[in-house]
């Protein structure tokens, strides 16, 4: 699968994230300089070939929801509270305390 420009700036960036921490579509989506392209941020990471060396199990939504992921739910929460990141209900526990804003 050839990905454009605006999937490879949308995956680069995801790196920046660290461990522990989760960021939002629409951080990401500004973050890139294209801050109405939130879907078009959900279809990149959709296309992730890399996951999860390339984190895109760090984006939730902006209400601390778990958002998509392509190795299903289960895999997203396992992979998060790896990492620290408590999840219950399908809900970033402490979401305010560990999102990422990007520089």
């Amino acid at each position: 699968m050839d990905l454009g420009i605006f999937e490879k700036k949308v995956l680069k960036k995801l790196l920046e994230i660290p461990s522990g921490k989760v960021s939002t579509y629409k951080l990401l989506a500004i973050a890139v300089k294209n801050p109405k392209a939130v879907r078009a941020v959900g279809n990149a990471l959709h296309k992730n070939l890399d996951a999860p060396r390339v984190p895109c199990h760090r984006i939730v939504k902006s209400d601390g929801g778990l958002g998509g992921y392509g190795g299903g739910q289960t895999k997203k929460i396992k992979l998060l509270e790896s990492e620290g990141v408590k999840v219950k209900n399908g809900r970033v526990l402490d979401f305010e305390k560990i999102i990422f804003r990007f520089k």
